[in-house]
């Protein structure tokens, strides 16, 4: 693949690493490091001018630090003269802060921040997004430029048929109304029925109450969701399902991003195993918690960077053939 160059941020050099080895490349020079006030400092080690970059940087561990990161990686490319410059974003940031939805009489000034990311990249020079589940599909109208958002359900598919035996006999469940389209679409490609679970929240990061539409008993019940931040949504969800008569209960989760009590609560749930994508580095949870695997997509990033330096459909490819 000539005139590519392909850069790793520091938020998951791991996957950055994996990639990189499926496309047969190395990794590009480059130093990040901060100054004594905390400004971050990036410096490209090897020339980019005419070159396709391609810049992987996940929104996870210290979120601002990282995403700041990329904003410099982004334009110091771009003034160096390379042709095009895509993020791949793995894990989009700020993508839950993507419309007014507060309620009260403060709602008028709650921010679109998802909205401000997206000017923010396109104002550093980016020229193409990739990434991967987004929390709500709209995002890609944020931007002016190309985004391809990528699918983990095809790896998901795979994983289900491969990992549970009776998988014929599932039944997928979405853990909030927002997600049934995406439960509705696996449910199809296994031609097996689904459910969902109505959400009523007090506050942000807490659920009141819920409603389970659907019938579960004497079913191998999986939740399906997008990420999984404090885990008191799928916890409370698997104890629903429990409750109403399934035999065993998995999560799949997109983004496992396990922030504060989520990795207790999910030792103390109800589950056969949660399974996340590699987009959010989960080596050290995995010590904390045998519950968890992952399903590395390495190799749908990577293929999504060969066909866009080739000039070929990415999203469509993603979005409706298995691996």
């Amino acid at each position: 693949m000539p005139n590519i160059v392909l850069f790793s941020g520091s938020s998951h050099h791991d996957l950055s690493q994996r990639v990189a080895d499926r496309l047969g490349l190395e990794l590009g020079k480059v130093v990040t490091k901060k100054f004594s006030n905390q400004e971050t400092s990036v410096e490209i080690g090897e020339s980019v001018r005419g070159e396709d970059v391609y810049i992987i940087q996940s929104g996870c561990g210290e979120i601002n630090d990282n995403l700041m990161e990329l904003l410099i990686m982004i334009n110091a490319c771009k003034i160096a003269s390379s042709s095009r410059v895509t993020a791949v974003i793995p894990c989009f940031p700020y993508a839950r802060q993507d419309k007014k939805d507060k309620v009260g009489k403060n709602c008028s000034r709650a921010p679109i921040s998802a909205k401000l990311v997206a000017n923010m990249l396109s104002v550093a020079g980016a020229d193409h997004i990739i990434t991967m589940d987004l929390h709500a599909s709209q995002i890609q109208g944020f931007f002016d430029i190309p985004v391809d958002n990528l699918y983990a359900e095809p790896a998901v598919l795979q994983w289900i048929k491969e990992n549970i035996l009776e998988w014929r006999n599932c039944i997928i469940v979405s853990p909030d109304a927002g997600g049934a389209k995406r439960v509705t679409s696996i449910a199809d490609r296994l031609n097996v029925e689904f459910a969902l679970i109505h959400k009523e929240r007090k506050k942000a990061n807490e659920v009141d109450r819920m409603v389970l539409v659907g019938d579960v008993k004497d079913r191998v019940a999986i939740l399906v969701d997008d990420m999984a931040d404090t885990c008191g949504t799928i916890c409370h969800a698997a104890e629903k399902l429990v409750s109403a008569g399934a035999t065993k209960v998995y999560a799949i989760l997109t983004h496992g991003i396990f922030s504060g009590p989520a990795i207790s609560r999910i030792n103390n749930a109800s589950f056969e195993a949660v399974v996340v994508t590699n987009t959010i580095p989960q080596e050290e949870k995995m010590k904390h918690c045998p519950k968890i695997q992952f399903i590395d997509i390495s190799m749908i990033l990577a293929e999504a960077i060969r066909r866009t330096h080739n000039g070929e459909s990415v999203s469509y490819l993603f979005s409706h053939v298995p691996l």
